[in-house]
């Protein structure tokens, strides 16, 4: 069902403004501004990553347009944690406003201002730390320890005279973490004593029953794996999961292996967290990529980029030998990490490749090497049952992963009336503990392709899918200007068709025939002449080969 499209009221005095700019509907481009007495606080501001039918695109941005003239009255952007999905658009929103302050944990910043440097902004930062609170403008600012697949995650709570709202960010509540940092549900409960009037709760494994399984138990299955591949052993995963890179330099040093780092950003995150103490290496273990190749095939492990099938990340260039590093039989691959939805094709399409190529390939599927870093439906009922919201936000998942949320919200005593599900550019007006949907703007992707952003549309989009998928023919006709008599052609040339040029001379005295059938009813205008063109060959195209390609007809008067 189309939305509804319709702006929000003026906002009252005394009335908390919440509005998703992204996050909603997809896995990616997590962003929420509060508006409150004229300023506006951001949660992430994230990026999402493209499927098969965006051909060409890099990333897709959240829709800056409703702050794009209130830039000014940005506070600060909380950022919950590092993952691209959180911070990836930061620099896109900086480039229109440099000193806007960025607030996070230590780690957080220090991913997010390595990747500034690239952009070559220097952004105005606050760390910060759980337990720590910070008043900016109108708002007071609570940050939270939560547990996650990467180090120094944060909820935020936003306190307004209009009431308190607690954001999760990305969260899961294992109980035995690698780093020793739960998830603080202390906390949580003595918000929920204070009473929690909306909560921005994470989705993405709402409608997986039961626990998250635990982190450490991917330990001992990696150094299983390890221990018996034969030859070299190749572990692909986020670039930013320092938790699994951890297991991976524990279990290679326990097996004599030294570990070379793949991909760009693997050896730049990987670097900060070691730095920073977040990421504990073995004395010897690391070694460096180029140097590598001197080891004996037993006594190496590649720890790379590209387990989500990424067409130029390390582990797609391996499967098609378009790589320094070619697998073959003995070697073993791990991917360690999960699908993200929409990237299943590509994904297993790596796998077909490095199995034809011989490698020996684990993945989630057949092993235990990769847990969620989301809670599942079990934490999330312990969430709402300590600190019984009076509505709820269910962000971060696809609309099914929303709708499960907000099931289990329901079945924990939140009134259905109070359980919200939005989409991006919902507007949600909280007041007095009662939070109303008041508005819904007309967003749209933001698409980044190579160097320019928002140029690219849907209808660029559609085109390119038909060349791909459809092929491509050009018509060239030379007319006279004052009789419309053809002068030269139609010399037609086509692309992505297995038939041979020659197919199309049946076409050409049916294209010259409408042609002339136009000049003699006075059609003089070349670009009507054009769509002459390109409506004859479109219908004889569809007609005798069954396909629907791109047709870009000219016709020159001369």
């Amino acid at each position: 069902m189309p939305r509804t499209v319709y702006d929000p009221p003026a906002l009252e005095p005394g009335t908390l403004r919440v509005t998703p700019l992204g996050g909603l509907g997809e896995i990616g481009r997590n962003m929420t501004v509060f508006e409150f007495e004229g300023k506006l606080l951001i949660v992430d501001c994230g990026v999402l990553f493209p499927e098969e039918h965006q051909p060409g695109v890099d990333l897709i941005l959240p829709d800056f347009e409703p702050i794009k003239g209130r830039l000014d009255d940005i506070v600060a952007v909380v950022l919950t944690h590092g993952h691209e999905d959180h911070i990836g658009a930061v620099p896109y929103l900086l480039k229109m406003k440099k000193d806007i302050p960025l607030i996070g944990s230590g780690l957080t910043l220090a991913l997010i201002e390595a990747k500034l440097k690239e952009h070559r902004i220097r952004p105005f930062t606050l760390t910060v730390a759980e337990g720590q609170s910070e008043k900016l403008g109108p708002f007071d600012l609570e940050f939270i320890a939560v547990n996650h697949s990467i180090p120094d995650a944060l909820a935020v709570a936003i306190r307004t005279p209009a009431g308190l709202v607690l954001a999760t960010g990305d969260f899961k509540m294992d109980q035995l973490p690698l780093d020793g940092r739960l998830t603080d549900l202390r906390a949580f409960s003595r918000l929920g004593e204070e009473g929690v009037d909306l909560f921005l709760v994470d989705s993405t494994n709402a409608d997986v029953p039961g626990f998250t399984p635990l982190e450490r138990d991917i330990g001992p299955v990696l150094e299983q794996v390890i221990s018996k591949a034969p030859r070299r052993v190749v572990i692909a995963s986020f670039s930013s999961h320092v938790h699994r890179v951890q297991q991976v330099l524990d279990a290679a040093h326990a097996h004599g292996r030294r570990v070379a780092l793949l991909g760009r950003s693997m050896v730049r995150n990987m670097t900060i967290a070691a730095d920073l103490g977040y990421l504990k290496v073995p004395e010897g273990v690391l070694i460096d990529y180029k140097k590598a190749k001197d080891l004996p095939e037993d006594k190496i492990v590649y720890m790379s980029t590209g387990s989500q099938g990424e067409p130029m990340a390390v582990l797609s260039r391996m499967a098609n030998l378009d790589h320094a590093i070619e697998p073959g039989p003995g070697d073993t691959v791990i991917l360690a990490s999960s699908l993200i939805p929409g990237n299943e094709n590509a994904v297993y399409r790596v796998i077909d490749g490095l199995t034809k190529l011989g490698a020996h390939v684990v993945h989630k599927g057949n092993a235990k090497v990769h847990v969620s870093g989301h809670a599942a439906a079990g934490e999330l009922l312990y969430c709402y049952n300590i600190l019984k919201p009076k509505n709820v936000l269910p962000i971060h998942g696809e609309y099914r992963h929303l709708i499960a949320n907000a099931q289990l919200a329901q079945d924990t005593g939140v009134e259905s009336d109070r359980t919200i599900i939005g989409e991006n550019g919902t507007v949600i007006d909280l007041r007095d503990g009662d939070a109303q949907v008041v508005g819904q703007l007309d967003l749209g992707f933001v698409y980044v392709d190579g160097s320019t952003v928002g140029e690219i549309t849907d209808a660029d989009l559609k085109d390119r899918r038909i060349l791909g998928e459809e092929g491509f023919i050009s018509v060239i006709v030379v007319v006279d200007a004052a009789t419309g008599r053809i002068i030269s052609g139609p010399e037609i040339h086509a692309r992505g068709f297995a038939e041979d040029d020659n197919v199309f001379e049946s076409v050409k005295p049916k294209i010259a025939a409408a042609l002339e059938e136009a000049a003699r009813s006075g059609v003089r205008d070349s670009h009507a002449l054009s769509q002459v063109v390109r409506r004859t060959i479109g219908r004889w195209v569809n007609q005798a080969l069954r396909r629907r390609p791109m047709i870009v007809p000219l016709v020159i008067e001369a």
